[in-house]
């Protein structure tokens, strides 16, 4: 893939910093109240207008909604894209978008609405339980294979074909997303395929010693600090890191693998660690390395126009896995 110049990184970095609360907090120190009220900030800025010119104008070919799904105990939200030429029997995506303790299913418009018209699907993107010192990394799991069971099992009425059904996510809800397809085999749900963009697989006390986290400490859209924060609010005491981490588990039998990784992140290793870890599994997966990207390069399609590519590859893998 074509690299992007270091001007152009510092440009996305730039641009994406004036989305948030006037620069870094002290990841650090940050309090309770002090995460809620930066999400809050951050996540309106994500889903404002404005922010399209860097988060990318969505496909008006698609159709987009929210839409609350009754889970055991209690109620989610998810975004719906759909053709706008809508039928039923159409392939499902589930989508998880990326952030950890902040983020939103709107950032992901752009793309997820262009696979929505595109091949054509109905993308369910998973507005997940965000990390906090009460909310634990694996409420979001939770929540996104909750999500993936009612709509497969209630397919006639999202109308989708249960058969030819997807999971894809960004970032952590890639790591979300390869733990979903792990259940899913362990369920015995049958996924087509599985993208993992920028994903992070390890949250055990290994999850800082790679290369690539030493190399891209400081990067413009994530830093060690914004890890160390999440790293720290993912797995409670006493809770077992590796039963979160895809990158221990058992990854004989998986759908099919997508894994996209920007050279420029600090997690680039933890995507290409899981890609060899699955070819050596024997499931089938494609790696692709965006030479010069930044972590979240997908979401920025406004100012890295590696995103266009990536979108493309997505699609054609897709379009070939959810074939009738």
């Amino acid at each position: 893939m074509s690299e992007v110049t270091g001007a152009e990184q510092a440009s996305a970095g730039d641009h994406l910093r004036k989305l948030a609360l006037g620069g870094d907090p002290d990841w650090a120190a940050m309090t309770a109240g002090e995460l809620r009220a930066y999400r809050e900030a951050e996540n309106r800025r994500r889903a404002s207008p404005e922010a399209q010119a860097i988060t990318g104008i969505p496909d008006r070919g698609a159709a987009i909604r929210w839409q609350e799904v009754a889970l055991p105990g209690r109620g989610l939200p998810v975004r719906v894209y759909r053709p706008s030429s809508e039928s039923d029997g159409l392939p499902l995506v589930l989508h998880v978008h990326g952030g950890g303790f902040v983020g939103t299913a709107v950032q992901s418009d752009w793309v997820n609405s262009h696979l929505a018209a595109q091949l054509p699907a109905v993308v369910v993107s998973v507005e997940h339980r965000l990390v906090d010192p009460e909310t634990p990394l694996s409420a979001a799991v939770d929540d996104s294979w909750d999500v993936l069971q009612h709509v497969v099992r209630d397919a006639a009425q999202w109308g989708v074909d249960p058969a030819r059904a997807a999971v894809f996510g960004e970032s952590c809800g890639g790591l979300i997303t390869a733990l979903a397809a792990i259940r899913a085999r362990e369920s015995g749900l049958h996924l087509r395929a599985q993208v993992l963009v920028n994903p992070a697989v390890d949250v055990t006390g290994t999850m800082f010693d790679y290369a690539s986290v030493t190399e891209h400490a400081q990067s413009p859209t994530l830093t060690v600090p914004q890890l160390r924060l999440f790293h720290r609010l993912a797995v409670p005491p006493g809770a077992d890191p590796r039963a979160l981490s895809p990158l221990y588990a058992d990854l004989d039998g998986l759908a099919p693998a997508l894994v996209l990784v920007p050279t420029r992140d600090p997690i680039a290793d933890h995507g290409r660690s899981y890609a060899g870890r699955l070819r050596a599994a024997g499931t089938p997966v494609r790696l692709t390395e965006y030479s010069g990207a930044t972590h979240a390069f997908l979401s920025m399609p406004g100012v890295v126009p590696q995103a266009e590519d990536a979108r493309a590859e997505i699609a054609e893998f897709l379009r070939g896995a959810l074939a009738a």
